[in-house]
């Protein structure tokens, strides 16, 4: 039993984050209702559901960005709150808007709070306003006339933002500052096509910065309480490899402010639910970098070292209730890492790459956490991010946790679908990885590390042949009686 008001829950989302969703639904006690595009129609999460409802549109894409289908579906499928996971639709303040309007409880923050923190520059302005530290910037929308101007003025190194920024997308650095309106105009063109906004802002971009989020929760009745940082420093192309928690190398004082000042931000923006601030860390001064109105990706390196289910917390906030865990609640212990498997090519410049699961084996044992929503058979395409699952490790201490993620990242088998699973593995046992010496350039300072290896051992080809068989001989028992009876005949 449950004290919800609502017993079916819509996941406006796919893949491993929906996955991750229904667990949580099931632990409560309440339905899970799906939406899918035909592309997923055999896909883990849609197989978990307890109900799924088909969506179609121009793109697979487009039909999850698709408001209109996703209301009737939650509509069709009787739930009283919809999930929308991260991505898509989930920091969408009019899709807030309109399951809210449909009588739907929308799990997430208001809409209102979605529009602030949504616009970096005025989620910037807002957070400068109360008090808080940002990055020294010009802003386009001050005086378009004279933003090049300003920005050229800060000099170099500067970063080139675009407003409605999300996953590093837009972002140019600029060290040479002829290179500066160069960067502008393809910032501003990758703006447009990503986010239909192609408004900018310039900041001093911090030389070897590391990059710390801090998790929040916040309700309706103004309580908020933080559940301490990550570090997601590992990137590549301002996308996040490897997250971990809590941040090595960071002393005790300086954990303590940069926590508060999440939390102080939280509350000056009355934030409801599950959020995250983060914050660019150069030395020992930090600067408010953006807030995310959504769960995060990285969100389980958090669940393991503090033991809060984070989607259970969202729901139960969305629902009405006051936060059931007051800040000395909350005690983080040992330490945790998250690496994305991803379908891309490192040595290959990331490329994208695709193919069908035909083996699956997830690496398991105590402290291993595995968010994945892959199901042998799967194809892998370009249609989506390649994110294909998270190894999330957790143990008492961080040498400890890397050794043990790497050992998994060895230990995984996805077969028929090229992965980065073995440049996480080259990152996780890297000694300046090791030494907590990282920084948001790391992976450009090194790029052996992507640069990959040939696979010379013979045990690895042995292993490979041995796990091929089983997918082998399926195939052959899969052979009909009339074709088997042909016996040795051949063309």
């Amino acid at each position: 039993m449950h004290d919800l008001p609502f017993d079916t829950v819509l996941i406006a989302n796919r893949g491993e984050i929906a996955v991750r969703i229904i667990k949580t639904l099931r632990k409560l006690g309440l339905r899970a209702a799906i939406v899918y595009h035909d592309i997923d129609a055999g896909t883990l999460a849609v197989a978990m559901a307890d109900a799924a409802i088909a969506i179609d549109g121009r793109t697979p894409i487009a039909a999850y960005l698709d408001i209109g289908q996703i209301v009737a579906a939650a509509r069709k499928a009787n739930a009283g709150a919809l999930h929308p996971g991260y991505g898509f639709l989930s920091e969408n303040a009019e899709f807030a808007r309109a399951i809210t309007s449909a009588g739907i409880t929308f799990i997430g923050p208001a809409p209102e709070s979605i529009e602030l923190m949504g616009d970096k520059i005025r989620a910037r302005s807002f957070v400068q306003r109360h008090g808080f530290s940002v990055a020294p910037c010009a802003i386009e929308d001050d005086d378009p006339a004279t933003f090049v101007r300003r920005a050229r003025a800060m000099g170099p190194p500067l970063l080139v933002k675009p407003s409605a920024a999300g996953g590093g997308k837009g972002m140019q650095i600029v060290r040479d500052i002829g290179a500066l309106e160069d960067a502008i105009a393809q910032a501003r063109s990758e703006a447009e096509r990503y986010f239909a906004d192609g408004r900018l802002y310039v900041e001093r971009y911090i030389e070897h910065p590391r990059h710390i989020e801090v998790q929040v929760l916040g309700d309706a009745f103004g309580n908020v309480t933080h559940l301490f940082e990550r570090e997601c420093s590992i990137q590549r192309r301002f996308q996040k490899v490897i997250e971990e928690a809590p941040a090595p190398r960071l002393s005790s004082a300086l954990r303590q402010r940069i926590c508060d000042t999440a939390v102080g931000i939280a509350r000056a923006a009355t934030y409801q639910g599950a959020g995250t601030v983060e914050f660019i860390l150069g030395g020992e001064e930090f600067h408010f970098l953006e807030m995310n109105t959504r769960l995060q990706v990285e969100h389980p390196v958090t669940e393991v070292i503090t033991g809060v289910d984070l989607v259970a917390e969202q729901i139960h906030i969305a629902a009405g209730h006051p936060l059931r865990l007051a800040q000395s609640d909350i005690v983080p212990r040992g330490h945790a890492i998250e690496a994305r498997l991803c379908a891309e090519a490192p040595e290959r410049g990331y490329a994208p790459t695709t193919g069908r699961v035909l083996v699956l084996d997830y690496p398991d044992g105590d402290g291993i956490r595995v968010d994945g929503g892959l199901s042998r058979g799967q194809r892998i395409t370009t249609a989506f991010d390649p994110l294909l699952a998270k190894i999330i490790v957790h143990s008492p201490t961080r040498i400890e946790a890397a050794q043990k993620a790497h050992r998994a990242m060895r230990e995984l088998v996805l077969l028929g679908c090229a992965t980065n699973a073995s440049f996480l593995a080259r990152i996780l046992a890297d000694d300046g990885f090791l030494h907590g010496q990282i920084h948001t350039g790391y992976l450009e300072e090194h790029p052996h590390i992507a640069a990959g290896e040939p696979l010379t051992d013979l045990s690895d080809f042995l292993a490979i042949g041995a796990l091929l068989t089983g997918p082998v001989r399926e195939s052959a028992d899969a052979v009909s009686d009339l074709h088997a009876a042909l016996g040795n005949w051949r063309n």
